[in-house]
């Protein structure tokens, strides 16, 4: 039996995850292939912006808008990948053999998000300290932390917070802070239209309530020093 043609296999899987759509409207004219199909997720995004873009009465004849509504979904689980499961970092630990007792700090690593408010993006860099107890962790793991955090839509209180309580929760350390300075676009796009204002959020457990130590800390970077600030 020769194998059914592909415009049929499209409309059979169409049928199958019961989206209303045209044959010709599942495929992406930029990209010249059926791949929103195989990912059901990627193709109702796509086809809700499409939505969006004829909402702002905006011409998706134009060679500039063929095919955004599926790079704008593909962006989107790019930056959302946050929230997919099994995409939390395996935070590996390892036994403080040696009995460290200071200050274990990586400063100045960028991040990007999503303001969970306009759906705008802020980005700055993240500072993150912890005293050692029991266990220490491999240094990239605090970087993938705030990435995870980092990639959904977002609050920078809420992401600070996430930061902190998940390495408390992985490492036990005998303290822990991290601070996140930012640029937000929603304050500097919009709204009251201020270019190049930093917002910094902090969270502090344990040893680090001692002002001695954070102090230390702070001491580490520039307090106004945002990834890509003016």
């Amino acid at each position: 039996m020769p194998p059914a043609p592909q415009s049929e296999l499209i409309l059979r899987r169409s049928r199958m995850l019961a989206i209303p759509v045209r044959t010709q409207e599942l495929r992406d004219p930029i990209e010249h292939d059926v791949s929103p199909v195989s990912d059901p997720q990627v193709l109702s995004v796509a086809l809700k912006f499409r939505e969006v873009l004829d909402a702002l009465g905006l011409d998706r004849s134009d060679p500039n808008l063929r095919g955004t509504e599926f790079r704008v979904a593909r962006a989107y689980r790019e930056l959302f990948a946050g929230l997919h499961a099994g995409n939390e970092p395996d935070l590996r630990t390892f036994p403080n053999t040696e009995g460290y007792r200071e200050m274990v700090a990586v400063t100045a690593m960028p991040f990007y998000s999503v303001c969970a408010h306009h759906f705008l993006p802020f980005f700055g860099t993240a500072h993150v300290a912890y005293l050692p107890g029991a266990r220490i962790v491999g240094l990239s793991k605090l970087a993938r932390v705030v990435e995870f955090y980092a990639r959904r839509p977002q609050v920078q209180e809420r992401l600070t917070e996430q930061i902190i309580d998940l390495i408390e929760q992985r490492l036990a350390p005998a303290g822990a802070m991290v601070v996140l300075q930012a640029r937000h676009m929603c304050m500097e796009m919009r709204g009251v239209g201020k270019p190049g204002l930093t917002t910094t959020t902090s969270a502090i457990r344990g040893a680090f309530e001692d002002g001695r130590l954070r102090v230390e800390f702070l001491a580490m970077f520039p307090t106004t020093r945002c990834a890509g600030g003016a």
